[in-house]
């Protein structure tokens, strides 16, 4: 025989919930008190109400039968008459019958009766009993809310916390056991390089102190989002060995004037205790942006924890043996007193990493991941300039993700393929039916793609598709830029009229193809791109008829303590020269774009047949196509028999 048991569950509780179920017992005990009160005292009410009598019973009686009626006591203070009978037993209390303010018929009506009546006023005690028990309400109320303070303050992480604003919120380990090093950070070989040098000094300063040299006191992380400044973090505590302790920029800060300060007060004060030690603050603008900026007065709270800052990283007292390390992904607006030497010796430049640096991103990210053996990681890190660390490692997840979601047991190119196209692009959506509306899109997608194929200066195309993606993406032709020229941005003016040339090629072929009067708003930012890039070769690059002078710098935006309006380099006549420039190289390049369209339409239409039929064409097909079709070779095409 089989006994079957039921074992509940053990539910562990923190101090903090533990805490609130105390607090939530003593209200219910109190609130359990006052009922009791009123309960207790609901039996002399119903006591007195038994033993009352109206006034106008009274009034009958002493006329009636007023023999009945032994003696009257009338209490002007409380407004009662107290009646006792001569059949009423002694030790019975008299009735008791409520007054009104003045009550002369009364009083006649006794005298008129012969009753004994007596006036006896007693102390009026109502209003000090009514103020003693507020008073007993209020200390009870507050004797137990000091009592929930006092408990919830003595729980670790519990609501008492409130009481030490001026505590520090960094996180302590004496030994970060973060679980990545040096050998999990790769791509950016110059910055590991320099903070290798400071896990050095902290495991080996000898080394260091033999010849001079003396330990930094900060180092700041420069780099655009995603490129690896907190993982390079995470690697110094994992390899330092010594005590580590992390925080945000935005944690200093709180609404109340003085506490940011006290915090940093106390986050050194706790690191020296410690030393030799690592501090790590990340996005450190969110405290250390420029004094002095704004509308109103610059004592604000930022400012008084940005100066405290100041002095416990070089100030009258020195800090041997922490080094500071901060990250931000904006050092323009950052006070320049934080980024002297003696606070920041070093600054360290994280930049995306170029084509070595990818292919080593994603060997690290591909540990874990199962490839099919035709993936080449060299070409999805010849896919992928200008992407970084967290985009490399959100492009493999996005694989593996599709991979599973087809049912497939290793991640192939088709899925990184997607992926790419997702992460840059958006999501893929259902092809659009046989339509004017699909053969338009084809149009204008074959317009570039084919000036991406002839242009001499452009870079080769990668691919043509016209199924729609999320946002309004109808179809896209894709290139594969030249990595060296965009990482140095070393940008020729052929490429880059090239550039706006294609960019003004699916408007072309929409008015050659269809007129000009069935041109649509598809080319809507084709066109803007176009008017940012003249006008960048215009008044930045000197690549116009103006000469060689930068009237735009690519710092001109609008910041607090930097001004408050942008402030034009040149006069009204230079803009104006500056519009027309910027107009006739976007002109001409469109001139150029319709006459490549033209000369090629019967070209336009079997491509757009093919596209039409296929709904993606790679770049090598379209080169090819472009080969067999005109008889002369292109740039990218691979050798190919031309056929009539």
């Amino acid at each position: 025989m089989k006994i079957s048991r039921t074992v509940k569950p053990m539910v562990s509780r923190s101090p903090a919930a533990r805490v609130s179920q105390q607090a939530a017992k003593g209200v219910v005990t109190l609130i359990w008190v006052v009922v009791q009160a009123l309960a207790l005292g609901a039996p002399a009410i119903a006591n007195s109400e038994r033993n009352s009598m109206s006034y106008s019973q009274l009034l009958k009686k002493l006329e009636g039968d007023k023999q009945e009626i032994e003696k009257v006591e009338i209490d002007p203070a409380q407004k009662v008459a107290r009646v006792r009978f001569r059949n009423q037993d002694k030790n019975a209390p008299p009735q008791e019958v409520r007054l009104f303010d003045s009550n002369p018929e009364l009083i006649s009506k006794l005298r008129d009766s012969g009753v004994e009546y007596e006036i006896r006023r007693t102390a009026d005690n109502s209003a000090l009993m009514g103020l003693l028990a507020n008073l007993l309400i209020f200390v009870v109320l507050l004797g137990g809310l000091l009592l929930i303070l006092r408990r919830s303050a003595n729980a670790p992480g519990g609501p008492g916390q409130a009481m030490n604003f001026g505590k520090s919120r960094a996180r302590f380990q004496m030994e970060a056991k973060t679980g990545v090093t040096f050998d999990d950070v790769a791509g950016i070989e110059e910055a590991k390089e320099e903070l290798q040098e400071v896990v050095t000094f902290l495991k080996k300063p000898e080394k260091f102190t033999a010849v001079g040299a003396r330990i930094p006191k900060g180092v700041l992380l420069i780099g655009p989002p995603g490129t690896g400044k907190t993982l390079l973090a995470k690697a110094i505590a994992g390899e330092a060995g010594v005590p580590f302790f992390s925080i945000s920029g935005s944690e200093f800060v709180e609404m109340f004037v003085g506490v940011g300060a006290s915090r940093v007060r106390d986050l050194f004060k706790k690191a020296k205790e410690s030393a030799p030690c690592i501090v790590f603050i990340d996005e450190i603008d969110a405290v250390g942006r420029q004094r002095g900026a704004g509308i109103g007065g610059g004592n604000d709270e930022r400012e008084q924890t940005l100066n405290q800052l100041l002095t416990e990283m070089d100030g009258f007292e020195g800090n041997t043996g922490i080094i500071i390390i901060a990250a931000t992904n904006r050092p323009d607006v950052l006070d320049s007193a934080l980024l002297r030497p003696g606070r920041f010796d070093r600054q360290v430049t994280v930049d995306p990493p170029s084509y070595k640096g990818r292919l080593q991103i994603l060997e690290v990210h591909a540990r874990n991941k199962r490839l099919e053996p035709n993936v080449s990681l060299e070409a999805i890190a010849r896919r992928t300039p200008g992407f970084a660390g967290a985009d490399l490692a959100n492009l493999l997840n996005e694989a593996a993700i599709l991979t599973a979601r087809r049912r497939k047991d290793a991640i192939g190119m088709a899925e990184i393929d997607d992926a790419i196209d997702r992460i840059t692009i958006g999501l893929s959506l259902t092809p659009l039916l046989d339509s004017k509306k699909k053969r338009l899109i084809a149009y204008h997608e074959v317009g570039h793609a084919l000036l991406m194929t002839l242009l001499k200066n452009s870079d080769p195309l990668n691919k043509v598709t016209i199924i729609p993606r999320s946002g309004g993406v109808g179809g896209f032709a894709q290139q594969a830029f030249n990595e060296d020229m965009i990482d140095s941005g070393l940008y020729t003016k052929g490429w880059l009229t090239d550039r706006i040339t294609i960019a003004l090629g699916g408007r072309a072929a929409e008015e050659v193809v269809f007129g000009p009067s069935e041109v649509t708003a598809g080319a809507s930012g084709d066109i803007k791109a176009v008017a940012d890039l003249a006008r960048e070769m215009v008044t930045r690059y000197g690549m116009s008829d103006l000469g060689l002078v930068a009237l735009e710098s690519s710092g001109n935006e609008v910041f607090l303590g930097r001004g408050f309006m942008a402030r034009n380099e040149y006069s009204e006549e230079v803009a104006t020269q500056i519009d027309n420039q910027v107009r006739e190289i976007a002109f001409r390049c469109y001139g150029e774009a319709v006459r490549i369209i033209r000369e090629h339409r019967s070209l336009v239409d079997y491509l757009v047949d093919r596209l039409l039929d296929q709904e993606t064409i790679e770049g090598d097909q379209f080169r090819q196509i472009v080969t067999e079709y005109t008889g002369m070779p292109v740039k990218g095409s691979v050798p190919a028999t031309v056929t009539t």
